[in-house]
């Protein structure tokens, strides 16, 4: 009885046909346990004629096909004929190994698996005397197939798979790589395993792939991922897309020359562009994925899209106008450019989705998690040079500029990371965002590598995407403040644990080690996973074995000796920055803030966000559950339950501040993006909440882009009242410079500049008039005997003086009394009055300035004596 069919695709192999089969032959079976169908595809070189050399062996068979040559034609013609339920796929010209074949074949034999792919990209695989050319081009085709296909040689043309799985691939697969079609048309179904191969290039004959080939296979892969780009597609988008390149062109320079400005020209130009190009993508370009008339749902989706590359446009625009200084007339055209391809792959994927082979819900969700990632990033980069330092950046970079080993209301990392920013790129907000930026992606990495490992590839790819769109994720992305180290320290600390006490990695305990020990340096708060781990251990018991182990008091050592630096700074400054803190949770003045800190909860993670994280956090484990899937449950469960059990007791006495629970979401943002695809008996609750992620996330999206460009580039109709005590501060510190400048002309002296806040004000300005011209004398408000934070230690006191005093503050009464009460007008000497300027923004007011000119300053100590 025959138990496998091998099937050989050829073309032109007449060289190869004799040693292929003398290897087979020579292989420890029995001819009559297995069967060899030859297809060919019209071989000019007499390829049939020596197949039908060999019809002494009666499972030798030859299928001459007629039609137009095709790899994956021929290969399911001769699975169509085969005698066998297992079918073995393998190439004539030796390339693959006859010796492997019992490997390849044995386990779906044996039921073990439905698939056995031969890789050339696992341990023990390799390649062998094939051409650079030829291994970049096989490396780049598996890379690129890795988002929505699970193995790591997707392009293997050596592999066997049960012949009823065939049936499944589309009638309209075509191209070289039949494997790839296979596993897309039963994702998610699959037992598969890979088998190293030894992979050597062919000694006769040439190789058939072309750029053709190649072409096909990337289209191919596309529609398997649910879009519809094509040649054909995406000509007529560029013919459509050029002619809306005029008319956005023509209209932003007809709004340019009449003095619209340059956020209304842009809106309105594209607006009009965008209308023109959906009548003609969906009548012409897109045709065959359109019914020929009006949908409000296409034409929702398309706007969306707009939306989203209209306010990515104003970022390039803007960067080109105001940093490159490119004239407004020419640098439409490359931003036009620029956005143009979120225009077409929205289109693609999302407007006119592919309706012939319509993918998986799995994979349409792989899709869209790759898509909005990018679009995050690419977002994060056009706009994080822009966008003004918010005062708290501006803060971290004065920690920047008197570096130390600890700073008193914070651990170092955050300077750290600034001072390496700013010394390679510059005093500028890219210097000082870049650390935000790297964090953020090793928060993705790590996060992906958790989500993979608690539950699968699918998973850890929405968790991404969650990461990404919810604020708990964009904003540490993007500013750097001490939460951007501290999510990226506290997403691989996560990892390294549940590699150590549910996977019983040895080697993670080196990693965490590390990973605590630079979330210590990055904030204090990381401490709460050791609590964590500790409560795992105990109830754990798979995990208490390791208290009886050297490995986890090894790591907490290597943590310590990574945090020694914050030890040695507070040993010296009398344990100051511990005690704050401490003072700080356990504050004398009681406050029940519970319904704060939920509230804070609810903005972290949108609406949706905590609804899910309540049903992933209080839902319970199938009774027929495996162990290792419960222990993973658990893990989630402690280490996401244990630090917001603590934080839910400290808000019942004090006020919790805003960002506080941020990182602790980061452990379940996995199971949320587990129950995002789950499918099988959901509560109506459940199937409620998956649809509403769909909205949430174009949401949020559309929200930072917004924001991101009404700071950077304005929204127009909307006026700049919505940031004005917190932004706009490098507008504020040029007429802060302009007053000390007058100050110093009047008096002959050099003014002293005081920031009437904690550090804010004082932070900004030393920021955006760092490096320009006279360098102005900056102090906060601990000038005047009030708390300032570092600038305490920056500058502890100020003796009396004659110098000019510049009073600067956000509102009126920060320039009139101390928040002790303390009328600020006895410590100066014959105070001015109390005023203010109109701070502008090219040529649009954004906020006021309110300041007092002293002539000089009497000391804290004498004017109360006095």
């Amino acid at each position: 009885m025959t138990q496998f069919s091998i099937v050989v695709p050829t073309l032109n192999e007449s060289e190869n046909i004799d040693l292929l089969l003398t290897r087979l032959f020579a292989l420890n079976l029995s001819p009559a346990s297995f069967e060899i169908i030859f297809v060919d595809d019209g071989s000019t070189d007499g390829t049939p004629d020596k197949v039908r050399a060999w019809k002494n062996q009666s499972n030798v068979h030859l299928i001459e096909r007629k039609e137009k040559p095709d790899l994956t034609a021929s290969i399911l013609a001769g699975v169509a004929s085969a005698g066998s339920d297992v079918i073995v796929v393998m190439d004539a010209d030796l390339s693959h190994p006859p010796e492997s074949l019992l490997s390849i074949v044995t386990p779906v034999l044996n039921g073990n698996y439905d698939v056995v792919v031969g890789s050339r990209y696992i341990a023990g695989g390799s390649t062998e005397n094939w051409p650079m050319h030829r291994q970049l081009l096989s490396r780049i085709g598996g890379w690129i197939a890795r988002p929505i296909c699970d193995v790591n040689d997707a392009t293997s043309g050596f592999f066997s798979f049960r012949r009823e799985l065939a049936a499944s691939i589309s009638n309209n697969a075509r191209g070289y790589k039949i494997l790839l079609e296979l596993l897309m048309a039963n994702q998610g179904k699959l037992r598969i395993t890979e088998v190293p191969i030894c992979f050597h290039d062919r000694t006769h004959g040439t190789s058939k792939l072309s750029f053709s080939h190649q072409q096909a296979y990337v289209q191919r892969l596309i529609t398997l991922a649910g879009g519809t780009v094509t040649l054909n597609t995406a000509g007529r988008f560029a013919a459509v897309g050029l002619f809306g390149v005029l008319i956005d062109a023509f209209v932003f320079q007809w709004m340019i020359g009449r003095d619209a400005g340059l956020a209304l020209a842009h809106f309105v130009s594209f607006f009009v562009a965008a209308t023109i190009n959906y009548t003609f993508n969906s009548k012409w370009a897109f045709r065959e994925h359109h019914a020929g008339y009006l949908q409000w749902n296409k034409f929702g989706r398309f706007l969306t899209v707009g939306a989203f590359a209209l306010l990515l446009r104003g970022g390039v625009l803007a960067l080109l106008v105001y940093v490159w200084h490119v004239p407004p007339l020419l640098a439409i055209f490359p931003a036009i450019i620029a956005t143009a391809a979120v225009n077409y792959l929205g289109s693609a994927f999302y407007v006119f989705p592919s309706e012939k082979d319509l993918p998986s819900l799995e994979i349409r969700w792989r899709t869209a998690a790759i898509g909005i990632v990018i679009f995050i990033i690419l977002l994060r980069l056009v706009y994080f040079g822009l966008a003004q330092l918010i005062p708290d950046e501006a803060y971290y970079w004065q920690y920047a500029q008197h570096m130390d080993l600890s700073f008193y209301d914070h651990p170092p990392m955050v300077a750290w990371l600034i001072w390496l920013g700013t010394s390679i790129l510059g005093h500028n907000e890219f210097g000082v965002r870049i650390g935000a930026l790297l964090c953020g992606l090793f928060a993705m990495a790590y996060l992906y590598a958790l989500a993979q490992n608690l539950y699968n590839k699918s998973t850890a790819m929405r968790a991404v995407l969650l990461l990404a769109i919810l604020p708990i994720g964009f904003t540490s992305g993007l500013l750097m403040i001490p939460d951007a180290p501290l999510i990226a320290a506290w997403a691989a600390t996560l990892y390294y644990m549940e590699r150590a006490l549910v996977a019983g990695k040895n080697s993670a305990w080196l990693g965490m080690g590390i990973a605590f020990g630079l979330g210590l340096l990055s904030k204090y708060t990381l401490g709460l996973l050791g609590i964590a781990a500790l409560v795992f251990v105990i109830i754990d018991p798979s995990a208490r074995r390791w208290m009886k182990r050297p490995h986890p008091y090894l790591a907490a050592l290597l943590a310590l000796i990574l945090f020694s630096p914050v030890i040695i700074w507070n040993y010296e400054n009398n344990w100051i920055s511990f005690a704050f803190q401490s003072n700080r949770v356990l504050a004398d003045s009681y406050q029940f803030s519970v319904h704060h800190l939920i509230l804070h909860i609810v903005i972290l993670l949108t609406p949706i966000g905590f609804i899910a994280a309540v049903l992933a956090l209080f839902s319970a484990k199938q009774h027929d559950s495996q162990r290792l899937e419960c222990r993973r449950h658990l893990f989630v469960q402690v280490f996401t339950g244990v630090p917001i059990f603590i934080c839910f007791i400290l808000s019942t006495f004090d006020l919790p501040r805003f960002h506080w629970t941020a990182p602790i979401w980061l452990a379940i943002l996995p199971t949320i993006a587990w129950m995002i695809g789950q499918t099988d008996h959901l509560s109506i609750l459940t199937r409620r909440i998956q649809a509403a992620w769909r909205l949430t996330i174009i949401a949020c999206i559309f929200a930072y882009a917004f924001v991101l460009h009404y700071v950077v580039l304005g929204i127009p109709g909307i006026p700049y009242q919505l940031l004005t005590e917190h932004y706009f501060w490098r507008e504020t510190a040029t007429e802060i410079k302009q007053i000390a400048e007058e100050v110093r002309n009047q008096t002959g002296k050099e003014p002293i500049v005081v920031g009437m806040s904690k550090w804010s004000v004082a932070s900004a300005l030393s920021f955006y008039t760092h490096g320009e011209g006279t360098q102005l004398d900056i102090r906060s408000r601990n000038m005047f005997g009030d708390s300032g934070v570092m600038y305490e230690f920056w500058f502890p006191s100020q003796p009396p003086t004659d110098r000019p005093i510049i009073q600067v503050g956000m509102k009126r009464h920060d320039l009139e009394k101390t928040r002790t009460g303390i009328e600020v007008n006895e410590m100066l000497d014959r105070p001015g009055t109390i005023e203010y300027r109109i701070i502008e923004r090219y040529g649009t007011p954004v906020r006021r300035v309110y300041y007092r000119v002293s002539e000089g300053f009497k000391g804290v100590g004498l004017s109360t004596a006095q």
